[in-house]
């Protein structure tokens, strides 16, 4: 049992540090975004995801270690939170320790993955406003204004044709 725990803490730790790279890109991303340079923007979503794959490894090993803890511990693997098996590891006060530790270092970490993100995704957002007023800006430049097709005479008639053609019944 205790090489489980061990095992699950080691896996917790590399995540928290793969996380930890995520957020550090992340929040280069958003020195990009305001920038608005796309070629560093499109090389940064690459770098993410290569992040990304190696957390979903990692998120893999995580759940096989749970569930092999759980299957121990004759529990079900979906209720055994790291909180409720810190609780159950009470009296292995090393093993308890380190995994309260590592739980409070994720859940800091992705709390500020979030903060960044939902940052990013702000300026993301202003960003294709100002695009798109940018392109319906341009657009309307280019329409002539119905008004401007007067011709020649136009400006001599009045609103109704030519004058006396007013038909009014006496």
């Amino acid at each position: 049992m205790a090489s489980l725990i061990e095992t699950l803490i080691d896996v917790l730790e590399k995540e928290n540090t793969e996380y930890e790279k995520l957020l550090q890109l992340s929040m280069e991303k958003t020195g990009i975004i305001v920038e608005n340079d796309i070629e560093a923007l499109s090389k940064m979503v690459v770098k993410e995801q290569q992040v990304v794959e190696r957390i979903n490894a990692l998120e893999r090993k995580r759940t096989d270690a749970t569930n092999d803890i759980a299957m121990v511990l004759n529990r079900k693997p979906d209720t055994l939170t790291l909180e409720h098996l810190a609780e159950l590891l009470a009296g292995q006060k090393k093993e308890c320790e380190a995994l309260k530790n590592v739980h409070d270092r994720l859940k800091k970490t992705l709390g500020s993955m979030v903060r960044v993100n939902d940052s990013n995704k702000e300026l993301l957002r202003e960003s294709i406003d100002m695009v798109e007023f940018e392109i319906n800006l341009m657009q309307s430049l280019r329409q002539a204004p119905a008004t401007a097709n007067y011709s020649g005479t136009g400006y001599t008639q009045d609103c109704f044709g030519e004058a006396g053609n007013f038909d009014a019944k006496q």
